[in-house]
């Protein structure tokens, strides 16, 4: 007889422990799919966002990727070549020349981003470490190995 009620005891305990788990492990499920639907709808967020920040883009631009494609250019090494072609004239004594703006003493105004807009355009920014600006510029490209810039607008941000 005790026997009976003994193993009737653990028996009872062990299905209160398990639906007990059970119940936890659930929640758990629960709490993962909520999360996971709210990491979908930041990830649709994201790339919204993404779609929109690459609009100004020559590589997602398709008319103007295909306007370089079509006068021949390989456009994968093209982007790199404007980029190194500006970043070049960064070494020059005094700082870029594409920069209208004079350095504080002792600096040098170098360009230190650029982001190509289309296959005519391409915005970049520049410092001395104290002052900064952009430029707008105008570029062409004359073969794969040559292209030439011209300083369309500039702005320089006043000190705070």
């Amino acid at each position: 007889m005790y026997l009976f009620i003994f193993s009737l005891l653990l028996i009872l305990f062990q299905y209160v422990n398990s639906k007990n788990v059970f119940e936890d492990d659930l929640k758990t499920i629960e709490a993962c799919k909520e999360r996971a639907e709210t990491y979908k709808d930041s990830l649709a967020v994201l790339n919204d966002k993404i779609f929109e920040l690459s609009y100004f883009n020559l590589e997602q631009n398709e008319d103007a990727y295909t306007y370089l494609e079509n006068k021949g250019y390989d456009v994968t090494a093209l982007i790199p070549f404007i980029k190194d072609e500006i970043y070049k004239q960064n070494t020059n004594k005094g700082g870029n020349p594409l920069v209208p703006y004079a350095a504080n003493e002792g600096k040098s105004m170098l360009i230190n981003s650029i982001k190509l807009l289309n296959h005519k355009w391409l915005i970049c920014d520049f410092s001395d470490g104290i002052f900064w600006g952009e430029l707008l510029i105008k570029y062409e490209v004359l073969s794969q190995n040559e292209v030439t810039f011209v300083v369309i607008d500039s702005l320089l941000y006043p000190l705070q």
